[in-house]
């Protein structure tokens, strides 16, 4: 088992939750994992809107409940996992019970929470390293999204646990000089276990991937999941999957080839790297 903790620093966008989408539907469908994908957001379904038509879920739930969306899913996913944990009466399955399916032994997502309360978000935050330990048991590789809406100390709690976080740039000079002090003043950041991704990286952009590592001075190439305007469309009409299924034998010359390989060479350099930290111990 092995938690992956997707991270910014910055405010701003940086493609940070859909870089994680597009790695962990390519991993759960290319590699013999079994994956949970945990989606921390306020009020963000950036997510669900990747994978599922959310009118169409509204409708079938009202139609065979009788309840809205959002009361059942407090009674099923995170509120619902959440109120078991504090029960104790946890299983080793019990967080697979909660999440919804992507492809079935593969790839399971726990989506945010849906409360409107900002208080209430805050506490939900409180029970994210528990959620991650209990997944432990049941999941090969756990990828959580950090939210630039969590606490400060549950962002923290969760980057201590990760056995590897991606830390997310974008190609703005600013940025990346940003993080390169960081690292001179916070050595958790100098740690090996770190990855970088470029999100929505723009293969013209003087600040490429070849000489943002030059400039970085990173012995390894920062990594990148390319803007690709189909596999962006698929996120906003909840079809990722059928995007990656699609585009598993991508010929050279397809348009999409540059945006699979880049999302291959992600997915490669975080085995090696889980099996590189593994070696040391």
């Amino acid at each position: 088992m092995a938690i992956i903790a997707f991270w910014s620093k910055e405010k701003k966008e940086t493609g940070q939750s859909l870089s994680m989408v597009a790695l962990t539907t390519y991993m759960a469908i290319e590699h013999n994992y079994r994956i949970l994908e945990i989606n921390t957001g306020f009020q963000d379904a950036t997510v669900e809107d990747s994978y599922w038509d959310l009118q169409k879920t509204e409708n079938l739930v009202k139609n065979l409940t009788n309840k809205n969306k959002e009361e059942v899913v407090f009674e099923t996913g995170l509120e619902g996992l959440i109120k078991i944990i504090t029960s104790n009466k946890t299983s080793t399955s019990i967080v697979s019970n909660y999440t919804k399916i992507v492809f079935k032994d593969r790839l399971d997502v726990l989506l945010s929470p849906k409360t409107n309360s900002r208080e209430e978000y805050n506490e939900i935050c409180d029970f994210y390293t528990d959620i991650v330990q209990i997944a432990s048991r049941d999941y090969d590789l756990i990828f959580i999204d950090l939210s630039k809406d969590m606490p400060q100390e549950q962002v923290e709690r969760i980057l201590e646990v990760a056995d590897v976080i991606v830390v997310n740039l974008t190609q703005k000079l600013k940025v990346i000089n940003d993080f390169m002090q960081l690292k001179e003043e916070n050595s958790f950041f100098k740690k090996n276990n770190i990855l970088i991704n470029i999100g929505r990286y723009d293969k013209f952009s003087k600040y490429n991937i070849k000489n943002i590592s030059r400039y970085m001075k990173e012995k390894k190439s920062v990594l990148a999941i390319p803007y690709n305007t189909l596999f962006f469309e698929s996120c906003s009409e909840g079809k990722v999957a059928d995007f990656f299924v699609r585009l598993r034998r991508v010929e050279a010359e397809d348009r999409n080839a540059v945006f699979i390989q880049e999302v291959d060479r992600f997915a490669k350099a975080l085995i090696y790297k889980l099996q590189e930290l593994q070696m040391k111990f």
